[in-house]
């Protein structure tokens, strides 16, 4: 009789098990939620995506702390300027909705940006904590949900067309329920979450990550998940120090402060080969922070211009090489010259053939307005009294757009070790 029942247990005990099995595996095939961040693009447009949107102005915030925030635009700029795109050949992405964002956040995470004061954190700007939160989302928040939209589109390009560039993006240090380091959203997690689950050629990723900082972000999400492999290279006596992250990395190259072109770009070209013996990705999404060059007060290498540049072709070499698809975002950057610098490294791969762009046609240099820089404490003075001619409606164009800056005169410094801040996002 306990036998029989003993049997009876057991046998309903397994049906329930399995039928819960079966839940779940109905949920995980559950079709991808509709959207309208992954949408067709002509052919007529380049795989470049950019939007106005990314750019974050408004009434001096954006100066109070040391990424430049107006770089995207910058780098747009040169490229119209040198006459590689145009307005009408590239791709515009769409903001992040709510909903997309949910594909990899917690609604927890989310419903924590609805508080300046988590803003404010995120982006290291204190005065941001004072805002309400409305004018938060649509000035700082916004920018960053179209940026993540464009990498999203980005790497459906990119598996379409053998490549694509988002001049943005790289929030790295993001994950699925938390934010830092000037990042919001995990663009990168979600657009490697998106291919999984709307393109089927799409089964395995590969991270290269070349920002100076450790991408703990995207580590933290993949940290359990066979199908992406990360291979981060970042310098290890800098922001985010996170111990945990570091065991999602299958490659992990440490940097000294100071580490030069020679050394740097050995390190990039041989463990990117081995990594890519090891796995064969389906896409390459590349991390191309520019905060590597000589003098990036977060940074803390010592990379050239000429370096970087060079990092970029290695990088692109290999996708071609291996014959994967590479998605490129641009991360972090800390000087007004790396705008520049990506504009030209963008040009470099166009003339050596490992991005295929026919020259815009009919594209005319734009007229560009010189902006003269504020120091941090002249932001600090007139931060209130520009935030009530917004509020009264009678901000001054200059408060309220961002222009492009005519390239100006740098000097280079290299900071001791002591004085590199052990904070900084991207």
């Amino acid at each position: 009789m306990y036998k029989l029942l003993a049997a009876l247990f057991v046998s309903r005990l397994t049906g329930k098990l399995q039928s819960c099995a079966d839940m779940l595996s109905t949920r995980e095939k559950k079709p991808p939620h509709e959207t309208q961040l992954y949408v067709s693009v002509e052919e007529s447009k380049l795989p470049i995506v950019y939007g106005p949107e990314y750019n974050i102005g408004f009434l001096g915030l954006e100066k109070l702390h040391p990424f430049d925030a107006g770089k995207w635009g910058r780098v747009y700029q040169f490229l119209k300027d040198d006459n590689l795109l145009q307005d009408d050949t590239t791709a515009r992405p769409q903001e992040a909705t709510e909903q997309d964002l949910l594909v990899v956040h917690k609604k927890s995470y989310l419903e924590s940006l609805k508080w300046s004061m988590t803003v404010a954190a995120i982006t290291e700007v204190p005065p941001v904590a004072m805002l309400p939160n409305f004018i938060v989302q649509n000035k700082v928040l916004k920018p960053f949900r179209y940026q993540t939209g464009g990498t999203i589109l980005a790497a459906k390009l990119a598996m379409e067309r053998g490549w694509g560039i988002n001049i943005g993006g790289g929030f790295h240090h993001s994950s699925s329920d938390r934010g830092g380091g000037f990042c919001a959203y995990a663009d990168i997690t979600l657009a490697i979450t998106f291919l999984f689950e709307r393109n089927p050629k799409v089964t395995k990723a590969m991270i290269i990550d070349l920002d100076a900082h450790q991408g703990n972000g995207h580590e933290r999400d993949f940290m359990n998940d066979d199908r992406v492999y990360i291979m981060d290279v970042y310098n290890r006596g800098i922001y985010p120090h996170d111990g945990f992250a570091k065991r999602a990395i299958k490659r992990r190259v440490e940097l000294e402060h100071h580490t030069k072109d020679d050394v740097y770009l050995n390190l990039v070209a041989t463990n990117m080969e081995d990594a890519l013996k090891e796995f064969q990705p389906d896409i390459i999404v590349y991390n191309a922070g520019t905060d590597i060059l000589e003098g990036d007060p977060l940074g803390c290498l010592s990379i050239t211009p000429k370096g970087i540049i060079q990092r970029d072709e290695i990088v692109f070499e290999k996708a071609k090489k291996w014959k994967i698809p590479v998605l490129m975002v641009t991360s972090g950057g800390y000087q007004k010259t790396t705008a520049r610098i990506i504009a030209d490294s963008i040009i470099n791969l166009k003339n050596k053939g490992l991005i295929s762009i026919e020259a815009a046609k009919n594209c005319q240099p734009s007229r560009r307005r010189i902006v003269s820089s504020k120091s941090n404490s002249q932001s600090y003075e007139t931060l209130f009294s520009r935030l009530s001619r917004f509020l009264s409606g009678s901000s001054t164009p200059e408060e309220s757009k961002e222009y492009c800056s005519v390239k100006e005169k740098t000097t280079l410094t290299t900071p001791d070790a002591s004085d590199c801040p052990d904070r900084g996002p991207q």
